[in-house]
């Protein structure tokens, strides 16, 4: 399919790279594989970007930043850990803005968690047997997929990589990171974070 079939302006063109983050190009192959569909070509490049940050999840990301970030009067602030592959990327304006968009999302969202995997064990039975407990009168053949839809709404609730991005809530945290490692080039990791927030525990 060519640019001209596939029937979109400059606009929609501008739009999707205001939605993704991704580069003309990127924007312009996505919108002609979905035929001038906004939303698709989102979806296109959403699929190339995780298909980019499994292939790249490999590679060791030895350097990055440690960056913090205090709001609401010196009343709530956050010490985060991104790494990356190059000091260079590390130095990089775009990196810096990627950083503090994440600092953002952990001071609003209120993340416990990275991503699912560091859960404690313990921790996600207990959770289990309390959403188990909760359809035990249902029948069996809907029961495990009650359950399994009450674990992934507590992950959107508990998981950075899992939220809604605060910025944008029509892709998770997880999406713009993938967005980001296929923009960059490199593999980005989401290392560690501690928010801290006056007369919490």
């Amino acid at each position: 399919m060519t640019t001209k079939e596939a029937k979109f302006s400059s606009a929609d063109l501008t739009k999707l790279r205001e939605l993704t983050g991704a580069g003309m190009m990127d924007c312009k192959n996505a919108l002609v594989e979905a035929g001038g569909d906004l939303k698709a070509a989102q979806d296109v490049i959403r699929k190339r970007g995780l298909d980019i940050a499994k292939k790249k999840s490999t590679r060791e990301a030895r350097e990055g930043q440690i960056t913090s970030y205090i709001h609401a009067g010196g009343k709530l602030g956050v010490l985060l850990e991104i790494n990356c592959e190059t000091d260079f990327v590390a130095k990089n304006e775009t990196f810096q803005s990627f950083i503090r968009d994440i600092a953002m999302q952990i001071a609003a969202a209120h993340p416990l968690y990275v991503s699912p995997t560091e859960i404690p064990a313990a921790d996600l039975e207990k959770e289990t047997a309390v959403f188990f407990e909760q359809v035990k009168d249902k029948p069996e053949a809907v029961r495990s997929k009650i359950i399994e839809g009450k674990l992934t709404k507590r992950y959107e609730d508990i998981c950075l990589l899992n939220q809604k991005f605060i910025k944008d809530d029509s892709r998770t945290v997880q999406e713009l990171l993938n967005e980001f490692i296929a923009k960059i080039g490199e593999n980005i990791i989401i290392r560690r974070f501690v928010r801290f927030e006056v007369g919490g525990n």
